[in-house]
């Protein structure tokens, strides 16, 4: 879109002139006026964004600009690559036909001053230099999702019933109603976690696999998925799915299911002769209930009453039940006419919520004007089209920044759970979000909370210090914002057809600026796409495929201006040398079976973000990262072992995360070149880290931000394991999570972490500690949020409430030996998770800390069992 479009341009033209001066210096004076006539573009763009579908002039000038945007942002990237290679022949036939930059600049100016006069007849404010929109923050919500308290309880009751035969329940209705939602609120519930410790939340998509959804019930029920399981066909999975499943009591929740046929094969997999198993499935078609729910009646959930649709619209609006007598009124005027369904009302009411009015006149003419649009989209009877007019309503009601944010969500497949941090670390590589105060990842955590208060995007999972770790968009605001990106060319979905076409059509991508691919990749790439205007190319296939030489070459012939690459799914046998060429590439994610990383890397000048896959242990990297002047964020599974710096003055500032690096890499250098780091992993031989001087710990000891810390010991022989770790004041100290792999040392040294000051996560894996008994001694972890033991022959665990007095977390996996878990822990107030996997002989202790919590009438405390017990 021409918003980020002109964003990108604005941030970035000044960088462009600055590093690429002695190639574009007879250009110079063109991209300063062009400077000056984007800043009226962009301001012009911000000052207009309710006003482009009531005002055709308006809407005529965005589209010109929109236009014109484009074009810029294409000769100047093929200008500056051009003075780099010119062998792309037929990426540069394409662009032959295009304006100069002098040519261009020229009719920006004619536009610009259209755009001047424009400002003056419609009466925009004068241009000033703050235009920068700071989210408000939200007001405190109430916790409770509010509404069919009656079908909530119908369910629980349904579900807590003890059956001769296997339960499926089914809850039938039309999509915004709120089945997910309630499903959620049915799945979270104490009384039922408490009776099923052993739940799975699974979604499928109109796309799924049986073997997706199999291996993903797998994943929930062992934790992790060895190669043997991988490689076994359809129909092993689902016997062994059974095998697990055929006793014990379970809940599986599956969200969306969209055909008879899908839940035929979905419940392969599921023991129809466990009575003590449940199933409740969501779907908007009754022929899916009444398929699956036999012998009993499906659930056809019915529309919010409007007492519901009063409350939900009030905790949205207002982030409370109490509303202003001025605008009680309207508000239930909304609430009524949002058609009792809850996606409406929060859309709606997500809207309001962000009015930054505190005057009670002017929030009341703002309430009066949404009120309007609403009751002028009832006239429309196709539901679905007056849900896409709702939501187009929220979206004019964007602020400028968000816009491209929100629309590029789009690229994500239908309810694909996104981690945050790659999300943000995309935004910035597309330039949408620009340097301020705080740091680029800081201010995309504020865009993406912004979203979330909006209720356009869904808080899935949170990380230890509550932040976000992955989100989700609902499919129907995710077909708004592919219908609205691709009407732009903004993104684009590639499909595979059955009849082995994609669609649109590979000689169609010309014009489109981002494309995704979720399957038949490799055919793709076969198929010789060229997309010349492509800046991100992401692969989402959960199939891996073997990207030879040949098609290697054909990516970077493909998409010559990219700045995102994400294919891990593709495993490169070698990397094409015409990769390096793409010098406007800022974010790259790839796998191959190399253990070097090329010097060749260090042509890629602008890039921010480098994440390797290998099957390597280990990596060589032989280009320079401390040349790497953008880089942000490093990161690999094997040890790497990264070149020396050449000069005093090679020093990436901008650095915060990387890993995993060799040990050999932690020198007394690497605080000075990465002064700025916040997260640091290291694999290999820690002994050598702990014990010698010239690699030492206490390099690190001096990263004065660094937060986050993964040590991974390779040690195979008995010289080289480890004894003891080092004294606690070594740590850097301002650690708040330290995760342990492979340490194998004695449970007596753990109290070494207890003493960190600030560690809140610690994460114990792959026999981190190695002994029969665990005592906590008397000073404990005071300040541990969240722990986590995986792969330990511990037996006895001894602890009180007194040694973890803040924990909030507490997981086990693979803990078999584990016959006890300190039942004080029930007695710690702030306990709230306890998982347990592959913990058989704990489990019972599990469940006396849960039956502990709910006779304190704890609410909110969670126990979750895998595989299910009797």
């Amino acid at each position: 879109m021409a918003d980020a479009a002109t964003e990108f341009l604005l941030n970035n033209l000044a960088d462009l002139v600055k590093e690429h001066y002695n190639k574009i210096k007879d250009a110079k004076g063109n991209i300063e006026k062009l400077q000056r006539d984007l800043g009226l573009f962009q301001a012009f763009l911000r000052d207009t964004v309710k006003r482009r579908k009531e005002e055709d002039v308006v809407k005529n000038m965005v589209k010109e600009i929109h236009d014109i945007v484009y074009e810029i942002e294409d000769i100047i990237d093929v200008y500056v690559t051009k003075t780099v290679d010119t062998n792309h022949k037929r990426f540069l036939r394409f662009f032959k036909k295009s304006a100069d930059l002098h040519n261009v600049a020229t009719r920006v100016e004619g536009i610009s001053g259209r755009v001047a006069d424009l400002r003056a007849e419609i009466k925009l404010p004068s241009i000033t230099q703050d235009a920068d929109e700071k989210p408000e923050p939200r007001p405190p919500r109430l916790k409770d999702v509010v509404g069919f308290e009656d079908v909530m309880e119908e369910l629980k009751d349904r579900l807590k019933q003890d059956t001769d035969y296997f339960d499926v329940i089914s809850l039938i209705g039309m999509f915004g109603l709120g089945k997910t939602t309630l499903a959620w609120k049915v799945f979270n519930d104490p009384d039922i976690s408490f009776k099923f410790t052993t739940r799975i939340w699974l979604t499928v998509s109109q796309k799924f696999t049986q073997r997706e959804l199999f291996l993903n019930i797998l994943k929930h029920l062992n934790g992790t998925l060895d190669e043997r399981t991988l490689s076994k066909e359809v129909h092993e999975l689902a016997e062994i799915v059974t095998e697990y499943l055929k006793r014990g009591r379970f809940l599986i929740v599956i969200d969306d299911v969209w055909t008879a046929e899908d839940w035929r094969k979905l419940s392969e997999a599921l023991p129809s002769d466990n009575a003590s198993g449940k199933v409740l499935i969501t779907s908007r078609h009754e022929e899916v209930g009444k398929v699956a729910s036999k012998p009993r009646r499906h659930y056809n959930l019915r529309n919010f009453k409007f007492e519901e649709s009063w409350e939900l619209f009030r905790l949205e609006a207002l982030g409370t039940l109490v509303c202003p007598t001025e605008l009680v009124d309207v508000g239930k005027i909304i609430a009524r006419n949002c058609d009792g369904l809850p996606l409406a009302i929060v859309v709606i009411g997500g809207i309001l919520a962000k009015s930054s009015s505190t005057n009670i006149n002017t929030k009341r003419k703002e309430w009066d004007k949404v009120s309007k649009d609403v009751i002028s989209y009832l006239s429309e009877k196709d539901k679905s089209q007056r849900m896409q007019k709702f939501i187009s309503l929220s979206y004019d009601n964007l602020p400028y920044h968000l816009r491209a944010c929100f629309l590029y969500l789009g690229l994500f497949p239908e309810d694909y759970e996104i981690p945050v941090s790659r999300l943000i670390r995309m935004w910035i590589a597309e330039g949408f979000i620009p340097q301020k105060v705080d740091t680029l990842e800081e201010t995309g955590e504020g865009y993406l909370e912004d979203l979330i208060s909006r209720n356009l995007v869904k808080s899935v999972k949170f990380k230890p210090d509550g932040k976000v770790k992955t989100c989700q968009i609902h499919d129907t605001l995710r077909d708004f914002c592919r219908t609205e990106a691709e009407a732009e060319n903004f993104l684009q979905e590639i499909k595979y057809q059955s009849e082995g076409e994609f669609v649109p059509s590979v000689s169609q991508i010309k014009t489109f600026r981002r494309l995704s691919i979720h399957s038949n990749c490799l055919e793709f790439i076969q198929s010789k796409p060229f997309g010349p205007r492509v800046r991100s190319f992401v692969c989402f296939s959960k199939d891996k495929c073997v990207v030879s030489a040949e098609n290697s070459t054909k990516i970077t012939a493909a998409f010559t201006l990219l700045r995102v690459l994400d294919v891990l799914p593709f495993k490169y046998d070698t990397i094409d040398s015409d990769l390096y060429k793409l010098i406007h590439m800022r974010y790259i994610a790839l796998s191959f079976k190399l253990s070097i990383l090329p010097s060749d890397f260090n042509q890629l000048s602008n890039i921010q973000t480098l994440i390797i896959a290998t099957e390597s242990d280990t990596l060589d990297v032989k280009a320079d990262i401390w040349k790497m002047k953008h880089l942000r964020h490093f990161k690999t599974n094997a040890s790497a072992t990264l070149k020396p710096p050449k000069s005093e003055k090679d020093c990436a500032h901008e650095l915060q995360t990387l890993g995993l690096i060799s040990v050999e890499s932690c020198t007394e250098e690497l605080p000075k070149r990465a002064p700025n780091l916040k997260k640091l992993g290291i694999r290999g031989k820690l002994s050598l880290l702990f014990e010698t001087r010239n690699v030492s710990f206490d390099n690190l000891g001096n990263m004065k931000h660094l937060g986050k810390m993964k040590l991974v010991n390779d040690a195979t022989q008995e010289a080289e394991r480890l004894h003891c770790l080092p004294r606690y004041d070594r740590f850097p100290s301002g650690l708040t999570s330290l995760t342990l792999c492979a340490t194998s040392l004695s449970w007596d040294h753990i109290s070494t972490l207890g003493s960190l000051k600030k560690i809140e996560v610690l994460k114990l894996k792959s026999r981190a500690f190695t002994g029969d008994i665990w005592k906590v001694e008397d000073g404990g972890f005071p300040t541990l949020q969240f722990l986590h033991i995986e792969e330990t022959d511990l037996v006895f665990w001894k602890a009180s409430s007194r040694n973890f007095p803040k924990l909030r977390s507490l997981v086990l996996k693979n803990c078999d030996k584990l016959r006890e878990i300190p039942i004080e822990l029930a007695d710690i107030p702030s306990l709230q998770m306890l998982e347990l996997s592959t913990c058989i002989l704990a489990n019972k202790f599990g469940k006396m800390i849960a039956a502990a919590k709910t006779k304190t009438k704890d609410s909110e405390f969670k126990l979750a069992i895998y595989p299910p017990v009797e």
